[in-house]
């Protein structure tokens, strides 16, 4: 029994060890919002998410997941530059958020909304400014999480979306994700990029598909 015990402990350790690690370096040096890991499994993971608050863009109609997340970015950095209401600096944050509500052809618009994670100094009291909206995460919201590498391509978001979808279903969160799917049919998944775009090597993104409720996911626990 003691033996076991000990092996119990290591697993345990070594358990909080993998969980720690897969944080993104980046929010080693910089601020990122907070989460817990609920479950991990091949291809995925689940996040709970508290009282996150974030700078959002307008809608911006592209062709290019790319350059409408450049568009969004440029915005967002003049306004942590001071481009705001109170003229104030803000700290660089990370990830930087492109929520994607994909079009119904290839040659046609798609529509994105970029955001920054809102330090927690400054949630008290964001900055106003002209096209951009304050968007909190009242309460506790859940994430399914798909990680890959590289530079964010066009190409890759659908596919790493569809690899994140592919692997949730038949699992316990299947229903949640799918229940906040059709519940906002516009938005069914958001890119999360971790790096700035001088870092060349290490880089970190991720597929999203956020959800509000999974009591039902957990009681199946």
């Amino acid at each position: 029994m003691a033996r076991r015990g000990s092996l119990l402990a290591v697993a345990a350790t070594l358990l909080v060890a993998i969980v720690a690690a897969a944080v993104p370096p980046t929010c080693e040096r910089i601020e990122c919002p907070a989460y817990e890991v609920v479950d991990s499994a091949n291809g995925f993971e689940i996040r709970r998410y508290t009282d996150a608050m974030w700078i959002t863009t307008a809608p911006i109609e592209d062709i290019s997941f790319v350059a409408a997340t450049r568009t969004g970015f440029l915005q967002l950095f003049n306004y942590i530059q001071g481009k705001n209401a109170y003229n104030e600096t803000i700290e660089m944050t990370a990830p930087v958020l492109t929520r994607v509500s994909p079009s119904d052809g290839p040659f046609c618009a798609s529509s994105f909304t970029v955001s920054f994670y809102v330090p927690p100094k400054n949630q008290a009291d964001p900055p106003p400014a002209e096209g951009l909206r304050v968007e909190r995460w009242a309460g506790t919201r859940y994430a399914a999480v798909r990680s890959f590498g590289g530079f964010v391509a066009d190409a890759d978001v659908g596919e790493q979306a569809a690899r994140l979808d592919a692997s949730l279903q038949g699992t316990r969160w299947a229903a949640a994700v799918n229940d906040a799917r059709r519940a906002d049919p516009a938005s069914p998944y958001t890119v999360a990029q971790y790096n700035s775009p001088f870092e060349f090597s290490g880089r970190v993104n991720e597929i999203w598909m956020l959800f509000d409720d999974a009591k039902e996911a957990a009681s199946d626990m």
